[in-house]
């Protein structure tokens, strides 16, 4: 069966390519390499020794994409990652935002409302419940008002995915709402490797930590927190990456209660920033460099995930502790410093 996966070389894209291999599935890849290097494709084959079809693609560019399905027309099931992910570059550049995510996903499902029936896996965040007023969150839990574009792009995409199954019975649709995605496949082959500053903690604590960034700024040491320090969910790649694709086989296998449905995808825990900052000193054995300067704008105080939904009904469930997670992005980042 054949598989597109958006967004294949980023972080959670790659990892989700190799369990999909793993099982069997064949996968194309579309990337724009906005966020991610070819180099990835070796790392792919070698843990599962099948290189993914890959093309450089912009699914900005309305025509192409039309161009890409009639080529491929097989296709079965899409995972959309491509998008724009950072809170704070979002508030700089929302219109960035607003373009690349919420554009390339109506040129997507325009192409997949002609089959006569596709199953598709979107990438969403934890963003769209906001500051949430109880921990754990649940899928029922209000979808508020973004405090980001980056956090808008998500909630707005999940709507137009909902709106267009409601109307279209041949898309069956999954969007995986997960928290913070950290950590490395465990042959270190492949793992987060940002272009530029990194906008997530990990990989800034583990640049830090190995001597690529001087300091790590701890966005605010207020909140009202067991230490003063934002709280979050943090989840290994690999246990999400399989989350994709046990999702997809639910759509592919007609298991599915309803065209469009929403699960929770985190580990049930929250780990406070600097409980990241003593695992990471924990597993590396070194002392991180980082100073506490005022809190950034776009953030909220805790998320973390109430996972039963995903536990039961998927019969998924997150594996790796947060230790585990760090350890296997210091090996990544010690190899790639090499």
């Amino acid at each position: 069966m054949k598989i597109l996966v958006t967004g294949g070389l980023g972080f959670i894209g790659s990892h989700t390519t190799v369990e999909l291999q793993n099982k069997g599935y064949e996968v194309i890849i579309i990337d724009d390499l906005s966020n991610s290097t070819e180099k990835v494709l070796d790392g792919i084959v070698a843990i599962t020794g099948k290189r993914p079809t890959f093309e450089k693609l912009d699914l900005k560019e309305k025509s192409k994409v039309e161009d890409f399905f009639k080529r491929h027309q097989d296709i079965v099931g899409v995972i959309h990652f491509a998008a724009s992910k950072a809170v704070g570059e979002s508030v700089e550049k929302p219109l960035l935002y607003y373009e690349n995510n919420i554009g390339t996903l109506v040129y997507l499902l325009k192409e997949l409302s002609q089959k006569n029936n596709s199953s598709f896996i979107f990438s969403s965040s934890c963003t769209v419940y906001g500051q949430a007023d109880k921990m754990p969150i649940t899928e029922s839990a209000p979808v508020k008002a973004a405090e980001s574009p980056y956090g808008n792009t998500k909630q707005m995409g999940e709507e137009i995915i909902r709106d267009t199954c409601k109307v279209t019975p041949g898309i069956n649709a999954i969007a995986l709402r997960y928290f913070n995605p950290m950590g490395a496949h465990p042959s270190a082959e492949i793992g987060e490797l940002p272009i530029g500053v990194p906008q997530n903690l990990v990989p800034f604590i583990t640049q830090t930590g190995i001597g690529l960034r001087e300091q790590l700024s701890v966005f605010g040491g207020d909140y009202p927190t067991t230490d003063g320090t934002c709280i979050r969910d943090y989840i290994h790649v690999v246990d999400l990456a399989k989350a994709h694709v046990v999702a997809l086989e639910r759509l592919l296998n007609g298991k599915n209660s309803e065209n469009y449905e929403v699960f929770n995808v985190g580990t049930g825990t929250g780990s406070t920033v600097l409980e990241v900052i003593k695992s990471f000193e924990r597993v590396s054995g070194k002392k991180l460099n980082y100073k506490i300067v005022d809190r950034r704008p776009g953030d909220i105080t805790s998320a973390y995930a109430d996972t039963t939904k995903a536990n039961k009904v998927l019969g998924w469930k997150a594996e790796s502790t947060l230790d585990e997670a760090m350890k296997s992005a210091w090996l990544w980042e010690q190899k790639v410093r090499k």
